[in-house]
């Protein structure tokens, strides 16, 4: 299946349904977090551990083979799970770690306790936000992604106008200023509706978001429509990307418009964002 370079939607599937995690891997999502926190029941969780182990070397070869990035999402660190999910996932492995809550001393805990494992931060508090140039910095740290209804409960605040812009700005912008590929938007709770998918999806984009938070195998089609670049887009990149390879680098002017560096880099924005023309890379978000 063609990919782009970086997943545009990250499917979220509950630790303790194992059959669901070969399903979602399946859906054409590119990338799976299972998740251990908000999806598995308190009494539940070291259940869940336990009884995905026997399951989880056959679904990393078939994430492996799919070229799909098989994540985890952890309990947070305040929770008395924590330890145990990062040494669930030191023994049985992992493509990245989601950690919620996310605030640096965390962030570095889970980089010394799995070094060779890219940390996704998941910004959902005031106190991660107060601190998000420090943890978008952090070494490990792979990609933000927006925590936006947990950030809500946090604040106390609505997201039926622009409550939440603010937030979404500083975590485009941070992520650019440290080196970062364009953050990821959160869920669209409202499942089974399409147009609001669809709105969510077009903010996500107009506000700087590279991929979505998906809860559903449902939202797939829609998100990667709604965040891939569209024929038009697609076919002005190319021509520009064509006409300055033929340039030599002197000037140019496509469409009647010249082309300058910022010109030509959002074009090379445009073609990193399609899938490629044949199978390969495996999407890894790190």
């Amino acid at each position: 299946m063609s990919r782009p370079a970086l997943p545009l939607s990250y499917l979220f599937v509950p630790a303790d349904r194992p059959e669901r995690i070969g399903k979602a891997l399946a859906s054409g999502a590119h990338a799976v977090i299972v998740d251990f926190e908000d999806a598995v029941a308190p009494a539940a969780k070291d259940d869940a551990r336990t009884a995905l182990s026997a399951a989880w070397p056959a679904l990393r070869t078939q994430a492996a083979a799919a070229g799909v990035p098989l994540l985890v999402r952890v309990n947070g660190a305040d929770t008395c799970w924590h330890r145990s999910d990062l040494a669930w996932c030191a023994q049985g492995g992992a493509d990245g770690i989601v950690l919620p809550k996310a605030e640096p001393e965390a962030a570095r805990a889970l980089r010394a306790a799995l070094p060779d494992c890219a940390c996704l931060p998941l910004l959902e508090t005031a106190a991660g936000f107060a601190r998000l140039r420090e943890l978008a910095a952090l070494p490990g740290v792979a990609r933000l992604l927006f925590g936006s209804i947990d950030l809500m409960l946090d604040l106390d605040i609505g997201d039926a106008g622009a409550p939440l812009d603010y937030f979404r700005s500083r975590l485009v912008a941070h992520a650019r200023a440290a080196g970062l590929p364009a953050p990821v938007d959160g869920v669209c709770t409202a499942l089974g509706d399409a147009a609001a998918l669809a709105a969510e999806t077009t903010r996500a984009r107009a506000f700087g978001f590279g991929a979505k938070l998906l809860i559903h195998p449902a939202q797939v089609a829609g998100v990667h429509a709604g965040l891939a670049p569209d024929a038009e887009q697609a076919a002005w990149a190319r021509r520009v990307l064509d006409a300055a390879e033929r340039a030599g680098g002197a000037a140019i002017a496509v469409d009647g418009k010249m082309v300058d560096r910022p010109v030509l880099e959002r074009a090379r924005r445009i073609v990193s964002r399609l899938a490629p023309a044949r199978p390969g890379g495996n999407g890894d978000p790190r």
